[in-house]
């Protein structure tokens, strides 16, 4: 199954969840509930993001899943060449005159701007500029990494409620809640929100994890 099919989404009837699961299942889970005629408007979220895909469920099964196959199309802009113009291959660190026994790394040359100051200091820093500026990339990852992952769960969580939640009662102190991390006060404001979606929002809340493909209870 490609990337794009097995995008974990989450589709709601509704206030209800209709299902969460890959994209595949759930753009197919939507179709049948709208030929059924389901009275509420449909929404399917991106769990990574919170935010609504728009899906083209026009035709048979094998059409939608079909166009949910192909790859988004980038339209050909000032800064791409066209598929009749050749280019030179980029050239990087790799592609350069090696010394004995250094290894292949597959690094990329780009543009780097900064202060004369940061030039300075780089230049007292053994190994050279590109290796002291790649340490420094790693320790903010190994650092900064759980900090962003909070950000991005908070972001996903606060997309999903602006989708679905924005007239529920404690919307405006749920989402202050959220961006203060007190997960307590937050499960206090969505308490008297419907169940499912305050399942999602505690999800998503949480950050990226496995969840079981959760179809609606008839």
């Amino acid at each position: 199954m490609s990337d794009l099919l097995s995008k974990p989404c989450t589709a709601f009837d509704g206030h209800y969840l209709l299902l969460s699961g890959p994209l595949v299942e759930v753009a197919l889970a939507v179709k049948a509930a709208t030929e059924n005629g389901s009275s509420h408007a449909i929404l399917v979220f991106d769990d990574a993001t919170g935010r609504v895909i728009d899906l083209d469920l026009r035709g048979s099964k094998v059409d939608v899943v079909e166009r949910l196959s192909q790859p988004p199309r980038s339209p050909v802009g000032r800064h791409r060449p066209s598929a009749d113009e050749t280019s030179e291959p980029a050239q990087d660190e790799s592609s350069g005159p090696r010394g004995r026994g250094r290894p292949k790394l597959g690094v990329v040359a780009r543009e780097v701007t900064l202060l004369p100051r940061h030039w300075e200091w780089l230049a007292t820093q053994p190994g050279g500029a590109s290796a002291v500026l790649r340490r420094l990339v790693d320790d903010a990852r190994r650092n900064g990494g759980a900090r962003q992952q909070k950000r991005v769960a908070q972001e996903a969580a606060y997309q999903f409620m602006l989708a679905i939640a924005g007239d529920l009662p404690g919307y405006e102190e749920a989402t202050r809640s959220l961006f203060a991390d007190d997960r307590a006060k937050l499960e206090q404001w969505i308490a008297d929100w419907p169940h499912d979606v305050q399942s999602h929002v505690l999800r998503l809340a949480s950050g990226p994890q496995d969840h079981p493909t959760s179809p609606r209870a008839e």
